[in-house]
């Protein structure tokens, strides 16, 4: 775990200081998947990939379309956290590490209502229905590679072989139901990364972010425990009821239970809870899928 952060934090620092920023102190803000470092005094925050390439081998893709994602809504007037202007955005390599730049914003405490969480999302699906698709991709990209590379690897970060398999088996069925125009999302709208700060609510972390049907961003802000999802939801100018958003709550499920598998890899304390959520995931799609639709039965 040391040494996983300090080389985080120690790249960081070489990169800011490659790039001109000198006299850095720099303080560890989250250990996650990325760690994110402040490069204190100078308002600059590095997200270095340290556990995120177990399901994302190919890194600097999604680091290069966070950056040049927020660098659009950023022009357009979006609130989202800007790119660093003191140094180059990024994203750079440096011992073996991807990571990237960003502007430094205090975070007030007081974590967003649910309908200033559903009304933040539909301000920002407005900017981005505005913009160009800034890259080519197929719909739903990065939770469906990110699950196919969790059935190749899963096993090998600690998971059960047989719910990894359910789990494929479980993506295929769910592929033709993800229906909708597909417009640029944010990718990971819980109410975690919808920033109290002094300028407002910002959106922060766009490293899921990709292009898919809209059901995508309101099932991340649905299935979220910090608050009423479907409150939240229904904030939004045009909401989707639950039969419209069930597949994508059932992806919803089935991502956030391989990405548990990646944090026990960090906190292996938390390898039965990871195990549990996967089976429930695992559980509650398959069930799903099989109960008739409403008014049948």
């Amino acid at each position: 775990m040391i040494d996983r952060v300090g080389r985080a934090v120690a790249a960081a620092v070489a990169v800011a200081r490659a790039h001109g920023l000198t006299d850095v102190d720099p303080v560890l803000l989250n250990d996650g998947a990325n760690a994110v470092v402040h490069l204190r005094p100078a308002p600059v925050v590095a997200r270095v990939a340290t556990t995120t390439a177990l399901l994302r081998p190919e890194i600097d893709r999604p680091f290069r379309r966070e950056v040049a994602l927020a660098a659009a809504l950023t022009a357009a007037g979006a609130a989202v956290v800007p790119p660093s202007e003191l140094v180059p955005p990024g994203p750079d390599e440096h011992d073996g590490l991807v990571l990237s730049f960003w502007r430094y914003l205090e975070v007030l405490p007081g974590p967003p209502t649910a309908v200033e969480a559903g009304t933040a999302l539909g301000e920002l699906h407005a900017v981005l229905a505005g913009l160009p698709p800034p890259w080519d991709g197929s719909a739903l990209d990065t939770p469906l590679e990110d699950l196919a590379v969790f059935a190749e690897r899963g096993v090998e970060l600690g998971a059960d072989p047989v719910q990894v398999g359910r789990t494929a088996e479980l993506v295929g069925v769910l592929r033709p139901l993800l229906d909708g125009p597909v417009m640029t999302l944010h990718g990971d709208t819980h109410p975690g990364n919808l920033l109290r700060t002094a300028e407002g609510l910002v959106w922060a972390d766009l490293e899921d972010s990709c292009r898919g049907p809209r059901g995508w961003d309101l099932a991340c802000l649905r299935t979220t425990a910090r608050l009423d999802g479907r409150a939240a939801v229904d904030a939004l100018p045009d909401p989707m009821s639950e039969l419209e958003l069930a597949p994508f709550v059932w992806l919803r499920a089935l991502h956030v239970a391989a990405w548990w598998s990646v944090h026990a890899t960090r906190e292996p304390a938390d390898r039965p809870e990871a195990t549990r959520r996967l089976t429930a995931a695992v559980d509650g799609v398959s069930a799903g899928l099989l109960a008739p639709p409403p008014g049948r039965g």
